[in-house]
């Protein structure tokens, strides 16, 4: 089997480890993106409505999206991997369901199954506008464990 840690045996420090990794990457600050949730084999990240993040017809880019669901998949796994590892996109499919309008977008990226090497996640995101949840995207990612940069 594999020797990971399951969400009942959450990993030690995880939610720091995802906050420290969250706050070393420029493209989520430049976002203004937020980590609400880490949790075992689950992670919420979150951006606020900015002019500078819509395609010409006034909905969030669709670059921005992936981007977030990209993030969110990942953290779901990381919280899920021990103390020395990161992780990096190996693949992802995304479907773009509806167009994203609202005052936030948010990812949540669920780890299905981790993988000494590989973690295999699914991402669904969604507009906020108004009290509406829109359902924008879905994702399907794989992302691959690596040795912590020193």
């Amino acid at each position: 089997m594999t020797d990971l840690p399951t969400a009942a045996d959450e990993t030690p420090d995880y939610r720091r480890r995802c906050r420290e990794s969250f706050a070393r990457q420029p493209i989520l600050a430049t976002l203004k993106a937020t980590l609400t949730v880490p949790e075992p084999g689950l992670a919420i990240v979150e951006i606020p409505h900015d002019p500078g993040l819509l395609q010409q017809t006034g909905f969030f880019h669709a670059g921005v999206a992936a981007t977030i669901a990209d993030s969110a998949g990942g953290f779901a796994a990381l919280s899920l991997l021990p103390p020395g590892s990161e992780v990096l996109a190996a693949e992802f499919k995304i479907n773009y369901l509806a167009p994203g309008r609202g005052e936030r977008l948010r990812a949540t990226g669920r780890c299905i199954k981790a993988g000494r090497t590989l973690s295999i996640c699914t991402v669904a995101v969604h507009a906020l506008d108004g009290g509406r949840e829109v359902h924008t995207a879905q994702m399907q990612q794989t992302v691959m464990r690596i040795a912590e940069p020193a």
